[in-house]
């Protein structure tokens, strides 16, 4: 089979020596006669293969001892209920400060204010998500519940490159930070956050899994209408397992982990990722033919929408891209273009790949 890159927002390219392992094991998972699929989720075997995705997590991102890691479902959009759910309890009558950076961010000011009263301390809307507003024009409240952000917008392709320094003005309020598109693409501090969480599909492993990382004393506040399954204390009390954990999908992101390490963890891909965007970006500034629509400081390194600045070349180009192999580089529906997902399992040799397309394109359409 001729080698593809695949550039899929998410679901989304894995690592091949991730797959390749998933498939030799199968059938039978280390000698247990069993596919890690049929496996009980509380038997020795799968509790050492939970056991193992948690530690390496948490050793991948320095997660303090104080910060549970739990693996639940529901996805990214699931947690934008599932968070003011479970913060709420304690302070009902309390404000969200939500930043209005995107698409994702605009579904989750949509559905917190379900549960409570949000304040959109500011918005990019006005500028088509071109960047983030600068901190200093936040409206914040003075004690909010939480401040929510959504660190990396997968449509719009904007990304927050430093924690945004607020504590003082919103009297320590917790940072929730949805990192669903680049979360393990760079390090961070989890310490600045109160809450992380992010859907697997993107840089981790398949859809159905979800990770929440959340600080031991924002658990135990969850509204009455919670339900019991996205209650993050008693998902924390029983280790993830309050009921049935997406399995597979755990196994496949332990493997993943895994193989962050044999690549020298975030940092040694954060360095990978800085010289993928560079290259792409490069080109795309290099030519009138294409256009980055973000500014230069707030664009992602993850996620690169572009578009031709002929749109009745779009199919065209996609048609050839495919040819070339090179596919799902069609832009989400709601913002049209193209778009271009680097994730951490994407090599660099399939943005080069991309690179020497679009400049062949380009020529020859020019």
């Amino acid at each position: 089979m001729t080698d593809i890159f695949n550039f899929s927002a998410g679901p989304a390219v894995l690592p091949k020596e991730v797959l390749q392992q998933a498939a030799s094991e199968m059938l039978d998972w280390h000698g247990s006669g069993m596919s890690v699929m049929e496996m009980s989720h509380r038997g020795p075997e799968f509790m050492s293969i939970m056991d193992a995705a948690q530690r390496d997590l948490r050793d991948l991102l320095s997660v303090p001892e104080n910060y549970q890691i739990l693996f639940l479902q529901g996805g990214g959009l699931g947690e934008n209920a599932i968070v003011p759910m479970n913060l709420m309890g304690s302070r009902p009558d309390a404000t969200i400060d939500m930043v209005h950076t995107g698409s994702w961010s605009g579904k989750s000011i949509q559905e917190a204010a379900k549960y409570a009263k949000v304040n959109v301390a500011a918005s990019a809307q006005g500028n088509g998500f071109s960047r983030i507003p600068d901190v200093s024009e936040w409206n914040l409240s003075a004690s909010p519940a939480y401040v929510h952000l959504c660190t990396n917008e997968t449509i719009d392709g904007v990304e927050f490159h430093s924690v945004p320094d607020i504590a003082e003005r919103t009297a320590g309020a917790p940072i929730v930070a949805d990192m669903s598109s680049h979360i393990l693409s760079r390090e961070i501090d989890v310490s600045a956050y109160g809450v992380i969480f992010g859907g697997a599909q993107k840089n981790i492993g398949p859809a159905g899994l979800t990770i929440a990382i959340v600080r031991d004393d924002l658990i135990g506040h969850a509204l009455p209408c919670c339900p019991s399954a996205f209650d993050w204390k008693k998902i924390a009390d029983n280790g993830s397992m309050y009921n049935t954990p997406p399995t597979y999908g755990i196994y496949i992101a332990g493997l993943v982990f895994q193989w962050l390490k044999r690549q020298g963890g975030v940092a040694a891909l954060e360095q990978r990722n800085i010289e993928k965007a560079q290259l792409l970006y490069q080109c795309l500034d290099s030519t009138d033919f294409y256009e980055s629509r973000v500014e230069v400081p707030f664009r992602s390194r993850m996620n690169v929408p572009f578009y031709l600045r002929d749109e009745r070349l779009n199919a065209a180009f996609l048609a050839e891209a495919r040819e070339h192999g090179l596919i799902q580089l069609k832009g989400h529906k709601s913002v049209g273009g193209m778009r271009a997902s680097i994730y951490n399992a994407m090599p660099l040799e399939g943005v080069q790949a991309l690179v020497d397309f679009m400049q062949e394109f380009a020529s020859q359409h020019s």
